[in-house]
């Protein structure tokens, strides 16, 4: 029998909407439960717009003991249906907190929301963290039971101030002071779980407040927010029907915490109502402070797919040190690919989750790397059609006019000109924005070479070099020297050796050397 059709639940983060107005839903009780017979005080980092605040919701429905909203799920049978424990919800997902007074002035609201909801009366001539702990002490005792404490986006107002350092640590400073108070309130307490984008180092933000247990790349919760493969076809098969299940896949399928893989639900959402492929979730929030971050410090971009990091580099995150890798990971734009024990160090290999990210932060790149002409006969687009017809005399007149375009005072006003890799990483750039099968820094037992093409049943191999004033052959006699080609010999696809070099002084290119072979 055909599945019914229901609503798809776009933009809807309480569970009790979902419910009750017939949205599909990925029933996540079984998670609800085992965190709370687990333990009792929770951290969850993950990107937005990935379910996260869905989630407290129901753990807040489920606590309140709202029985008729979780019939036919996971957790139904086991849960005992008559006790009711008093909920305080914090969030700081609305809005721009442009400074401490709005911070604690926000705060305050949330507690006397809170009090009122609880039938509770605060002091009002006392600090944010008195009334903090008034409000849990007078709810325990209000209601008989010790009470669950649930923050969603309680790193929103240090995020949203990063490019400030000053506003950053006044927000850091505020927001440590608030959440000290739950482990003093631990007699108060029966369930804590606090959410955000980034993990803050204990000692900055949860100082004290030790006893938290981090879930972020606990193994048996990597798919406690998100979609996983299952779920798209118990829950979404009447929304599928149409739709390549491949590409689906490449698009938004990818991310992981250790775990199960899991798809990005935004984008499933949005790619089921208007069937159209498109970077949904990217879309929605341009990463600028990622972008300026990652230019600023010259990263070399064609490793950035490739990263490995500590566990502790991965935790490194804070207003004064922020680790590249820690924030490309936390914001979701670098997934977990494999986890090595090395002795004491575990070691993490970070990589591209999917097709939407890795074109579209490679293609905000690129926008930086170089100012991208508005000429269509120099788009990346453009390319994409040259290599469709293998015109590589067209790919040529491309970069060289896009190099001999570049303004002689982009060099010397911008220092992303001037670190090493930059003529590279244009060209790595261009082709990733396309979403091709792009391999940087490919690695034979020749050696490595600086970037190899899968595309339209072929396989194109580029070295580059940085020259003098005229072309050397270096870059293309590299190549064939070391025999780069011969891992690819055996596919029955045709290969293309391309050597392209740049002129150190005219910062230019002035060869771009193609030899196929048969």
């Amino acid at each position: 029998m055909a599945m019914p059709r229901k609503q798809l639940p776009i933009g809807i983060q309480t569970f009790r909407q979902i419910i009750e107005d017939n949205c599909y839903y990925v029933d996540k009780t079984a998670f609800a439960l085992r965190l709370i017979e687990q333990g009792k005080y929770y951290f969850l980092s993950r990107p937005r717009r990935f379910g996260k605040s869905l989630f407290l919701d129901t753990l807040a429905e489920l606590f309140e003991a709202n029985e008729p909203l979780f019939e036919g799920l996971a957790v139904h049978p086991r849960w005992d249906w008559g006790r009711r424990f008093p909920v305080v919800r914090l969030s700081f997902a609305e809005g721009v907190l442009r400074d401490r007074a709005e911070l604690d002035a926000r705060t305050d609201k949330l507690l006397h929301l809170n009090a009122e909801r609880l039938g509770i009366e605060l002091p009002d001539d006392s600090s944010v963290a008195t009334r903090f702990g008034e409000l849990i002490r007078l709810a325990h005792a209000r209601h008989g039971e010790r009470v669950v404490v649930l923050v969603d986006e309680y790193d929103k107002p240090i995020l949203d101030n990063l490019p400030d350092a000053e506003v950053a640590r006044a927000m850091r400073d505020g927001l440590r002071n608030l959440y000290s108070v739950i482990k003093g309130a631990d007699a108060d307490i029966r369930f804590a779980f606090l959410t955000g984008v980034s993990k803050f180092s204990k000692v900055s933000l949860f100082s004290g407040l030790n006893n938290l247990r981090d879930i972020t790349v606990s193994r048996e919760y990597s798919a406690v927010c998100g979609y996983t493969e299952a779920d798209l076809d118990a829950i979404f098969g009447p929304e599928l029907e149409g739709l390549d299940r491949d590409q689906i896949r490449a698009w938004y399928d990818g991310y992981n915490w250790t775990g199960e893989a899991v798809y990005n639900p935004f984008d499933v959402l949005l790619l089921l109502q208007e069937r159209q492929f498109r970077p949904w979730w990217f879309e929605t929030a341009t990463p600028t402070f990622l972008v300026d971050l990652l230019t600023e410090r010259g990263v070399f971009l064609p490793r950035l797919g490739q990263l490995l990091a500590s566990e502790a580099l991965l935790s490194a995150f804070d207003v004064d040190h922020i680790a590249t890798e820690a924030l490309l990971f936390q914001t979701g734009y670098l997934t977990i690919d494999q986890v090595r024990q090395l002795g004491a160090l575990i070691e993490y290999r970070l990589r591209w989750p999917n097709l939407e990210v890795y074109a579209s932060l490679t293609g905000a790149l690129l926008e930086r790397l170089a100012p991208v002409p508005q000429d269509p006969a120099l788009r990346p687009s453009r390319l994409y059609e040259l290599l469709l017809a293998n015109d590589f005399d067209g790919i040529h007149t491309l970069f060289k006019a896009l190099f001999d375009g570049i303004p002689g005072a982009w060099y010397t006003s911008n220092s992303i000109a001037r670190y090493e890799g930059y003529y590279a990483g244009i060209f790595y750039t261009y082709f990733a924005a396309l979403g091709l099968d792009v391999i940087p820094e490919d690695s034979s037992n020749a050696g490595r070479l600086d970037m190899a093409l899968r595309f339209n049943g072929q396989v194109y191999l580029f070295e580059f070099k940085v020259v003098e004033l005229t072309p050397e052959g270096r870059a293309l006699q590299q190549i064939k020297d070391r025999g780069y080609a011969d891992k690819y010999r055996g596919m029955g696809e045709p290969i293309h050796l391309i050597g392209v070099e740049f002129s150190r002084k005219e910062r230019t290119l002035i060869a771009f050397e193609v030899e196929q072979l048969g």
